[in-house]
């Protein structure tokens, strides 16, 4: 890994780049093993696959964690808010539950 400020021309930038969004690509595959499990989960427990304070929870951590790590908190909230609707459709097509607070 090198540092911004290391790389000496557009092509190094850019394999650092590329790099970057293969970890990012192996994360959100990881995460969404996650969702996968919670939609195993969630009927034992009668929860369903939107639990709107647990959404408002993980969108005000991410916002936190961007302020946090000088990153952009309404872009951070933008992308999760993405996730977030694409988790939980993911769930709905397993547990085909409604809403719940």
């Amino acid at each position: 890994m090198r540092p911004p400020s290391e790389c000496r021309n557009m092509a190094e930038l850019r394999d650092q780049i590329d790099r970057l969004d293969r970890k990012l690509v192996g994360l959100f595959s990881e995460r969404a093993a996650y969702i996968d499990r919670a939609a195993e989960l969630k009927p034992a427990e009668g929860l369903p696959a939107r639990i709107n304070s647990r959404v408002t929870e993980v969108r005000n951590n991410v916002r936190a964690e961007a302020l946090a790590q000088g990153w952009d908190p309404e872009l951070a909230d933008s992308l999760w808010s993405q996730l977030i609707d694409w988790s939980i459709a993911r769930e709905e097509k397993i547990l085909g539950q409604d809403e719940q607070e």
